[in-house]
């Protein structure tokens, strides 16, 4: 299984998730590769949320990737849609930190 390229802090992450609505979180990219550079390298992420959650987060949803960043302690690009070129890429080669008791 391929592991995250820094430590991860999944009790923190899963709070993060669960505050916002957030099923399922994953990282992709450099964050699982060995070129991941600490410092300069972002971590990428694609957040799947529940529907509901949405409707009440207003413009705080826009500050989920900054806030996300401060609990990595690095930058985050925070995706939530992802082009259909890179949905299988993504679903491939990414690995899931977070997702919801069903």
């Amino acid at each position: 299984m391929i592991q995250p390229a820094f430590p991860l802090d999944r009790e923190l992450i899963a709070g993060f998730c669960r505050q916002r609505g957030i099923r399922r979180l994953r990282l992709f990219g450099s964050a699982l590769r060995s070129d991941f550079r600490p410092g300069t390298s972002d971590v990428d992420v694609f957040a799947e949320f529940d529907p509901q959650s949405l409707r009440d987060s207003g413009w705080d949803f826009y500050l989920y990737g900054e806030q996300l960043g401060k609990l990595l302690g690095m930058r985050v690009d925070f995706c939530t849609h992802l082009r259909p070129w890179l949905q299988d890429r993504v679903a491939a080669e990414s690995v899931v930190v977070y997702e919801a008791a069903p």
